[in-house]
């Protein structure tokens, strides 16, 4: 069961990354009087939920979005931060385009340096980059709601990995695309854990979701093969509760593959956490 599930994870990945390139490239056809007749306003602007967060600021104050921004970008807000308190940071391990995008590189990466991959950075260097996505979160609320522009878009990625050939993203975009994916042969998904303003803010809300990955401390073996296999490098196997700021709830860890024992690891609520634990201290 568990093999089918990253089975579906996969194919979850691709029909997004193929939405929306259907979505920017209808776009671009409508303009010149061709595409779909019904998706002939939406543009990435419309199906992007970060969008109604860089607005709610105008929003409030004045009643209005931000330049380019749809009705559909706060709704598509409301229903991710819903499925991230009930679930955690899933859109970014199932969702985001740009996020599948840097794990399908990372697979090169592994093939080229094995065990190595993803353990450049220091520890201590790591854990300091992760602080800089609270940076950039914060920069870009600010300068949105001083300009009532989209000014990340100067240097997204996200918005330059669909619409690069269209003659409308900053070279600034293009070069930090670039870098993020070349990054992405040596550390896993590195805009997620070190940059993504909108990855903060689910990654802050999924220490308070419904559900989380929790492991079993009585079946847990400690061979720490759980550490090794997740992509964010986070340190599974000494929390009972993966609440982790980074985790993108990918459940790599608790695939067949990864996790020897059965149900070790496991998609649950606090209530069956706290049972967990309880359960270990009466043994």
């Amino acid at each position: 069961m568990k093999k089918k599930r990253f089975h579906v994870r996969t194919i979850i990945q691709i029909f997004f990354l193929l939405l929306v390139a259907l979505v920017v490239t209808n776009k671009e056809l409508a303009d010149s009087g061709q595409g779909l007749p019904f998706l002939s306003e939406a543009s990435i602007h419309a199906i992007c939920p970060f969008g109604g967060v860089v607005s709610i600021y105008q929003f409030v104050t004045e009643g209005s979005y931000v330049h380019r921004i749809h009705d559909s970008s706060f709704v598509l807000m409301f229903l991710v931060l819903i499925l991230t308190l009930l679930f955690g940071a899933v859109f970014c391990g199932w969702v985001c385009p740009l996020g599948s995008v840097q794990e399908w590189i990372s697979k090169m990466g592994k093939q080229l340096f094995g065990k190595s991959y993803n353990h450049f950075v220091p520890v201590k260097v790591d854990q300091a980059l992760r602080y800089l996505r609270y940076g950039v979160l914060i920069w870009v609320l600010y300068a949105t709601a001083n300009t009532a522009q989209l000014v990340f878009k100067s240097v997204d990625p996200y918005y330059a990995l669909f619409q690069f050939w269209t003659g409308e993203v900053a070279a600034s975009a293009i070069i930090t695309l670039i870098l993020v994916l070349l990054a992405s042969l040596w550390i896993e998904r590195p805009w997620c854990k070190y940059f993504c303003p909108f990855g903060a803010i689910l990654g802050l809300i999924s220490k308070i979701s419904l559900f989380s990955l929790t492991r079993d401390p009585n079946t847990c073996i400690d061979c720490k093969i759980c550490d090794r296999v997740c992509p964010m490098n986070i340190k599974i196997s000494i929390l009972n509760s993966v609440r982790h700021t980074n985790c993108i709830v990918c459940l790599e860890c608790s695939s067949e593959e990864a996790c020897p024992v059965k149900d070790t690891l496991l998609l649950s609520t606090k209530l069956k956490v706290e049972n967990r634990v309880g359960e270990q201290g009466r043994k």
